[in-house]
C-alpha cells in the first residue's frame, strides 16, 4: 500500500508499515534540558507572543470589516502594552510574526528588536501548512524569512508555524531553511531534538501546548460555536501550577499569547499578576527561544545519556551466563 493509497482505505486497516510509518515520521530524540541554567537560575522562562493581527481572517479569505478590525487590536492597543509590561519586569520575550502582519505594521516589527526582543517566523499570511503543497509551503516559509529579514534587520533562526500545524513536509523544509529550532510541536515539556524517521536532525523543538496558550480559553467566534469558557483568573491559576512544576523540576515555562487576545485590559491583568509570581522567584533565568534553543543545543555535544533501565557501556564484554558466580 503507498502512502496515497492509504488515504482511502480506514486506519484499522492500514498494515503496520503505513501507521509506524506516520509515527517515526517526526520523533522525539534527545532531551535537552541543560543540567544547569545561566547565572544559577533554578528554571527558564521563554515568553512568547504570536502576533497574528489582521492575518487570521485573511487567511481565510476574510475581508470583514469587523473581523479586520478585531485583529487590529493586537496592533493598535494589545503590542504596546505588552511591551510596556515586558519592560516594566526586564523580560525578554519572543515575537512570532506572519510576513504580512510584518508588513502591515513594520514599526512594531521593527520595535520588538529595538527593545531587545526576537522577531520568529510565522508563516506568510498564517497559513494552514497541512492545505499546502510542499513546494507552495517551503515558498511561502522562505518569503516570510526573507521578508522578517529585510523589515527588522535580524535573520530569523526560529520558527513557528501558524496554528502549529505541522504538515508530511515542513520538518524537511525547516531543516533546508536552516533554522536553529521550531516551536510548533507538542511531544515534551522541555527541549529536545527532532529525529525525521528515525535520524538526528540537530533541530532543537521548543515544545508548545493548548494548555499554556491564551487563544483556546479566550477566543470568540460571533457566528460559530466558540465562545470564551475561562474566567481570567482560572487561567491565571493554571499558568501559575505550570510555572510552579517547571520550577520545582528545573526545567522550562514556555508561554504561548497573542496581543490581539491577551492584551485587552481584564486579561493583561493577569499576566501581569503572572509575570509578579514568577518574578517572586529569584532565581529564574527569562530567555528568548533562540537564547533557550542555544543552550539546549549545548547538549548535542554532551555524551548522549543511557537509557533508563539500560547498565552504561563499558568495553569488558558481558559475562555470559556460565560464567556468572
Amino acid at each position: 500500500m503507498s502512502a496515497h493509497d492509504h488515504r482511502s482505505t480506514p486506519s484499522w486497516q492500514w498494515p503496520e508499515s503505513v501507521w509506524r510509518g506516520h509515527v517515526d515520521a517526526v520523533r522525539t530524540g534527545r532531551g535537552l534540558l541543560p543540567p544547569s541554567w545561566p547565572d544559577g537560575a533554578r528554571a527558564a522562562v521563554a515568553l512568547s507572543f504570536d502576533s497574528d493581527h489582521e492575518t487570521i481572517p485573511l487567511r481565510d479569505g476574510e475581508t470583514s470589516p469587523g473581523l479586520l478590525a478585531q485583529g487590529e487590536y493586537g496592533a493598535r492597543k494589545g503590542a504596546g502594552r505588552v511591551l510596556e509590561l515586558l519592560e516594566r519586569y526586564g523580560a525578554p520575550a519572543t515575537f512570532f510574526m506572519p510576513a504580512v502582519s510584518a508588513l502591515l505594521h513594520p514599526d512594531e516589527a521593527r520595535r520588538y528588536v529595538h527593545e531587545g526582543h526576537e522577531v520568529g517566523v510565522h508563516g506568510w499570511i498564517h497559513e494552514r501548512n497541512t492545505l499546502l503543497g510542499a513546494e507552495d509551503e517551503q515558498t511561502l516559509i522562505l518569503r516570510a524569512l526573507e521578508t522578517l529579514s529585510d523589515i527588522t534587520g535580524r535573520t530569523p533562526t526560529g520558527i513557528r508555524t501558524p496554528s502549529w500545524d505541522f504538515s508530511g513536509s515542513t520538518l524537511q523544509t525547516v531543516l533546508d531553511l536552516g533554522f536553529l529550532y521550531d516551536s510548533s510541536l507538542m511531544a515534551d515539556d522541555e527541549p529536545y531534538e527532532v529525529l525525521a524517521n528515525g535520524t538526528a536532525t540537530g533541530l532543537v523543538e521548543i515544545p508548545v501546548d493548548w494548555i499554556r496558550d491564551d487563544a483556546p480559553y479566550f477566543t470568540m467566534d460571533r457566528f460559530g460555536a466558540l465562545r470564551p469558557y475561562t474566567r481570567p483568573r482560572d487561567v491565571l491559576e493554571i499558568w501559575k501550577d505550570e510555572f510552579d512544576a517547571a520550577y520545582r523540576e528545573g526545567g522550562v515555562f514556555q508561554l504561548t499569547l497573542h496581543p490581539h487576545v491577551i492584551g485587552h485590559r481584564s486579561r493583561l491583568v493577569i499576566l501581569r499578576e503572572l509575570l509578579d509570581h514568577i518574578g517572586g522567584h529569584r532565581d529564574v533565568w527569562f530567555a528568548t527561544h533562540d537564547q533557550l534553543a542555544r543552550a539546549a543545543r549545548e547538549q548535542l555535544a554532551r555524551p548522549a545519556a543511557p537509557t533508563p533501565g539500560t547498565a552504561p557501556a563499558t568495553d569488558t564484554p558481558p559475562t555470559s551466563p556460565t560464567e556468572r558466580p
